[in-house]
């Protein structure tokens, strides 16, 4: 498995393990997944305590194997009390007494932006906790180009986890803005939705439990999907939670190699008519 640099010459795998893969599964399966992945050289996990039970199952299947890992985690809490106790209960949780990344989750408005930024703001608590040595790097995640570019400017975060989507990209300049600004700060660049194909029609059904979106269920299509992600200037990307969509990534990545110009062409050619998960708001 290849890995890219994180910061300060500490390396992750670019592909990580979302937490949402060990939702509302057997701590048997969660044991058994955590176990392979960590065997096949992934380090990078991601988890939130919005994601059901995920932080209850990969605790446990962690013991013994935290030294292994960069595991990140987040709040979406945005006062500096309530991300302070979120902060604790998730460590509790994990069974650990430190996160290697610690995000604000989902910004995404004006009032995230303000309210977490602000005086007794969720910052005032990561910085606390940095300063503490319960959490090493500060990052966030959005899914809005407009507050990602504005959290960007205004502090100067270790990573930005976005949405880094080949259907976002050509159908509506999604991201490549957010990639430009982050390079220019040094902010390191996790990417998700790489596997997204499209909003789900209104009044449709989800057609998989665990992603909110229409992922791309061709396995050809997904491969050059992945690996439109992994051949941008990020250092990881996080597949969704779907078993055979995980399974499906870690294959690829492990065969990664950049994308052609053809084959983005190809891409190009087969966004034509896909509804875009996120709309741009500059």
């Amino acid at each position: 498995m290849e890995k890219r640099e994180y910061k300060n010459k500490e390396f992750i795998s670019i592909i990580g393990l979302g937490g949402v893969a060990v939702m509302n599964e057997e701590q048997e399966f969660a044991n058994k997944l955590v176990a392979e992945v960590i065997e096949r050289g992934i380090n990078y996990f991601d988890v939130a305590p919005s994601y059901g039970n995920a932080e209850e199952r990969l605790g446990p299947a962690l013991r013994g194997k935290r030294d292994k890992v960069f595991l990140a985690c987040k709040t979406a809490e945005r006062t500096k009390d309530n991300a302070w106790r979120e902060l604790h209960e998730s460590l509790k949780r994990l069974e650990t007494d430190y996160f290697d990344l610690y995000q604000l989750h989902a910004m995404t408005t004006e009032e995230d932006f303000e309210k977490a930024m602000g005086p007794n703001g969720a910052m005032e608590a990561f910085l606390k906790a940095k300063e503490e040595g319960i959490i090493r790097y500060i990052g966030f995640s959005a899914h809005s180009v407009k507050i990602a570019l504005k959290l960007l400017d205004a502090f100067n975060f270790d990573s930005i986890l976005f949405p880094i989507n080949w259907v976002l990209y050509f159908n509506e300049d999604f991201g490549p803005q957010v990639v430009e600004k982050a390079r220019e700060k040094g902010t390191t660049i996790l990417a998700i939705k790489p596997l997204a194909k499209s909003l789900v029609p209104e009044g449709q059904e989800r057609p998989y439990n665990k992603c909110w979106y229409i992922p791309v269920d061709d396995r050809d299509l997904a491969e050059l999907a992945l690996r439109f992600t992994l051949s941008q200037p990020i250092a990881s990307a996080v597949p969704p939670g779907e078993y055979k969509f995980f399974m499906w990534a870690l294959e690829i990545a492990e065969n990664f190699r950049p994308i052609t110009e053809e084959e983005i062409k190809y891409l190009r050619e087969k966004a034509k008519g896909l509804i875009p998960i996120f709309k741009l708001e500059v």
